[in-house]
């Protein structure tokens, strides 16, 4: 018997914005199965992202509270520290999380804020033009970089998840993908522990997801899915990077 396609109740019947080969599309899907599955849908409040997925609140049929650009985690620990009950989970970007809003997301790490990160890593700023991010690979081309990022004057990639290990509340931290079937069947695993830890009170989780960007990368779908695997985890290896006890 075939198995029919089934559109999760946490997810709304309406068709998407993003780009063709764009992975948010893929990781709203896999949110929406884990509140599903997890029959959180009524108990959950997302922060969604400055950026690709601002509009992530007419996709996931849950509460949403918009933050400004890089102050989500602020904006999550706030809501947490109100309803510690319900699950409280941003939504960023590689420029809204490892650039404004450093300091907001390496504070609420430290402190072990009871909320969870997904962290959308596709190395540029998509929405505003492909400009160089601070998870630009180093020789990538981006509308900032034409020749390619310089280490030697703009630094190496920042690698958020290795960044975050080194603080005390930390408690989950795995980089994942979405770029192959087998990577996406990681990356939700990844994020129900993640929530799974949250519910437990561990501290702060955070789930790094490499994303396609065929836009900006200047490629097809299918190239970027493969400059995933050929180049991209080299910089960002995939796994868990930290976990306590749940």
């Amino acid at each position: 018997m075939k198995k029919v396609f089934s559109r999760p109740k946490s997810l709304r019947k309406v068709s998407m914005h993003y780009c063709p080969g764009c992975g948010h599309s893929i990781i709203h899907r896999l949110i929406a199965e884990l509140l599903d599955e997890l029959k959180l849908r009524d108990k959950t409040i997302c922060v969604p992202p400055a950026g690709c997925a601002v509009l992530a609140y007419y996709y996931l049929d849950i509460d949403m509270v918009e933050a400004p650009h890089g102050r989500a985690t602020a904006v999550a620990t706030g809501i947490k520290r109100v309803h510690p009950k319900n699950l409280v989970f941003s939504y960023q970007g590689d420029g809204d999380l490892a650039a404004i809003g450093t300091s907001e997301a390496l504070h609420a790490a430290n402190r072990g804020e009871q909320i969870t990160v997904i962290f959308v890593n596709n190395a540029v700023y998509g929405m505003t033009g492909g400009q160089m991010a601070p998870t630009t690979l180093a020789g990538q081309k981006t509308t900032t970089s034409p020749f390619g990022r310089d280490p030697k004057i703009e630094g190496p990639p920042i690698r958020v998840c290795e960044l975050l290990a080194t603080l005390h509340n930390t408690s989950y931290l795995e980089r994942v993908a979405v770029n192959s079937p087998a990577h996406i069947k990681k990356t939700k695993n990844a994020l129900r522990k993640a929530f799974e830890h949250q519910k437990k009170n561990t501290g702060f989780s955070l789930v790094e997801i490499l994303s396609p960007c065929p836009t900006n990368w200047r490629m097809d779908p299918l190239q970027s899915c493969k400059w995933i695997d050929e180049v991209m985890v080299k910089e960002f290896p995939l796994g868990v990077l930290k976990e306590v006890k749940c």
